[in-house]
C-alpha cells in the first residue's frame, strides 16, 4: 500500500506540471488575443471618425486597420489550428471552448459589418455596440483563462492582465466615443456622462491590477502615467464639460485620436510585459514542479525496499518515510488551495458584474458605464455588495429565461 502511495504522489505531480504546460500554451493564446483586441480597438476608433464626419475623414485609414485586424486573426487561426485544445486536461474546458466559439463567430460578423460603414448605412451608435461587443466576446474568452488556472501565482498573473486589460478596453471606449463627438463637433449631457463613467472605470480597473501586478509591469505603468499628457487632458476635459468645441481647429477629432492613441499604445507596452511576466510565470512554476518531482524521486530511491517475502509488513522506517512525503505533499496542496480560493472567489464576483452589466446592455440598451452605474445604484440603495446584486440580476435573468422557454 506504502509503495502505491508513493506512486500517486508522483502522478499527482506529474498532472501539476502537465496542466502548468497547458496553461503556459494558454497564455500564448491569451497574447493573440491580446493583439486581436487592440487592433480592434484602433478600428473602432477609426470607424466612429469616419461616420461622423459623414464619410469625409479617413476611408483608407478604415482600410489600413481591416488588414491590421485580418492580421492578428490569422494569428488567433494559427494558434487555434496547431494546438491540440480537445486535449486539454484542464477544469472548466467546456466554458472555454464556449468562449472561444463565440469569439469566432464574433470575427465572422466583421466583413459585413465594415461593408456597412464603408457604404454609410450604419449609424455611428450601432456600429461602435457591435466593435464593443466583439471586444467583450474576446476579454471573456481571457477572463475564463484565469478562471481556469489552478496555480495561485499564474491566478495573480491573470487576474492582473484581466484588470489591465478591461481598463485599457474603457480607455479604448473613450477614445472613440471622444472621437465621434469631435468628428460630430458636438456632445450632449449623454456623451459627457459616459465620457465621466469611462474614465471611473478605468481608475478602478487599474487599481484591481495594482493590487495583483508583478513589480515590473506596476513599475511600467506607473512610469507610463508619469510621462507629459497634457495635450491629453485638455480635449478630455472639452470631451467632458463642453457641448459644441467652439474655437477648436478643424482637425481636432484627429488630434484627440492621436494623442488618445498614444496613451492606448503605452498601455499596450505594458499589457505586453503583463503577457511576459504571466508566461514567465508559468515556465517557473513547471520548472519548480519538475525539480520537486526529480527531489520526489531522489528520496523515493533513498527509502529501503522491504523484502519482497514481506511487502504486507513494511518495515517501520519505510513507513514513517512514506508518511512524510505524503504530508509534505499534502501541506503544499493545502497551501495553494487557500489561496488559490481568495483569488478565485474574487474572480468570480469579477466575472458577475461582468455578465450582469452585459444583460443590463443588451436589454436596456445601455452603455457599458450606465449599466455598471445601475449596478452600483442598486447595491447602494439596497445596501449590498456590487457581486450580490449581479448574482440577483443573473438569478432573475435565468428564471425569466426558464418561463419564457
Amino acid at each position: 500500500m506504502a509503495l502505491s502511495a508513493l506512486r500517486f504522489i508522483q502522478e499527482s505531480k506529474k498532472s501539476e506540471i502537465a496542466c502548468l504546460q497547458q496553461l503556459l500554451q494558454l497564455g500564448e493564446l491569451v497574447g493573440a488575443v491580446s493583439q486581436m483586441i487592440h487592433v480592434l480597438q484602433r478600428e473602432r476608433g477609426t470607424a466612429n471618425i469616419y461616420l461622423c464626419s459623414h464619410g469625409d475623414i479617413w476611408r483608407e485609414q478604415l482600410n489600413e486597420r481591416a488588414l491590421e485586424v485580418n492580421a492578428a486573426e490569422q494569428q488567433v487561426n494559427h494558434w487555434l489550428t496547431t494546438h491540440a485544445l480537445t486535449n486539454l486536461n484542464i477544469a472548466n474546458a467546456s466554458r472555454l471552448f464556449s468562449r472561444i466559439a463565440l469569439l469566432l463567430h464574433s470575427l465572422s460578423t466583421l466583413p459585413q459589418l465594415r461593408q456597412r460603414i464603408f457604404d454609410l448605412s450604419i449609424g455611428q451608435p450601432d456600429a461602435m455596440n457591435a466593435y464593443n461587443e466583439a471586444i467583450r466576446t474576446h476579454l471573456a474568452l481571457v477572463f475564463e483563462t484565469a478562471d481556469i488556472s489552478g496555480d495561485p501565482s499564474i491566478s495573480r498573473a491573470l487576474l492582473a492582465m484581466c484588470s489591465f486589460m478591461q481598463g485599457k478596453e474603457l480607455a479604448g471606449q473613450e477614445r472613440a466615443t471622444a472621437a465621434a463627438g469631435f468628428a460630430a463637433r458636438q456632445f450632449d449631457a449623454s456623451a459627457h456622462q459616459q465620457l465621466l463613467g469611462l474614465i471611473e472605470g478605468q481608475e478602478r480597473c487599474f487599481q484591481t491590477f495594482a493590487e495583483f501586478s508583478d513589480p515590473l509591469c506596476l513599475a511600467e505603468w506607473q512610469r507610463q502615467t508619469r510621462q507629459d499628457r497634457s495635450d491629453f487632458e485638455r480635449f478630455r476635459r472639452i470631451a467632458c464639460t463642453l457641448t459644441k468645441p467652439h474655437g477648436e481647429p478643424a482637425d481636432i477629432a484627429l488630434r484627440w485620436f492621436s494623442v488618445s492613441t498614444a496613451r492606448i499604445d503605452g498601455m499596450k507596452v505594458v499589457e505586453d510585459k503583463l503577457e511576459d511576466a504571466l508566461k514567465h510565470s508559468c515556465r517557473q512554476r513547471i520548472n519548480e514542479a519538475q525539480a520537486s518531482l526529480a527531489l520526489q524521486q531522489q528520496n523515493i530511491d533513498q527509502i529501503p525496499q522491504p523484502d519482497s517475502h514481506y511487502t504486507a509488513l513494511l518495515p517501520p522506517q519505510l513507513s514513517r518515510s512514506v508518511l512524510e512525503l505524503v504530508e509534505q505533499q499534502s501541506r503544499q496542496l493545502q497551501a495553494l488551495d487557500a489561496e488559490l480560493s481568495r483569488l478565485r472567489v474574487l474572480l468570480a464576483e469579477r466575472k458577475a458584474v461582468e455578465r450582469a452589466k452585459g444583460l443590463l446592455m443588451q436589454h436596456h440598451a445601455l452603455t457599458e458605464p450606465q449599466a455598471h452605474k445601475m449596478l452600483l445604484d442598486m447595491a447602494m440603495n439596497q445596501n449590498k455588495k456590487l457581486s450580490e446584486i449581479a448574482d440577483a440580476v443573473l438569478s432573475v435573468s435565468a428564471l425569466l429565461g426558464e418561463q419564457r422557454a
